[in-house]
């Protein structure tokens, strides 16, 4: 939970299947933030999911992906941060 605890809380997190546990789950709930992952199948207790905000979250997912199509982004090829983030700004608005 170390990389999550230096964000500020948000309203909602999308995260796969993958990332379903009852400790982040509960964490998360603590935090005040409402969790939207589906269930694992072999989950015993069950848990309901927002579909609409989970559906958003396809957005963010095939941005990224087009990113990967830049390989200057891909690779990380600017060392500067500033350089970087204006590589992605111009991605971002070519794509």
């Amino acid at each position: 939970m170390l990389a999550i605890d230096a964000a500020p809380p948000s309203k909602f997190l999308t995260a796969d299947k993958g990332c379903d546990s009852n400790a982040l789950r509960s964490w998360l709930t603590k935090r005040g933030t409402a969790p939207v992952i589906p269930q694992r199948p072999t989950r015993t207790i069950r848990t309901g999911q927002d579909r609409q905000i989970y559906r958003q979250r396809n957005v963010a997912e095939r941005m990224f992906c087009r990113f990967k199509n830049w390989r200057r982004v891909a690779d990380r090829f600017d060392c500067n941060i500033k350089t970087f983030m204006a590589t992605i700004v111009i991605a971002a608005s070519v794509t």
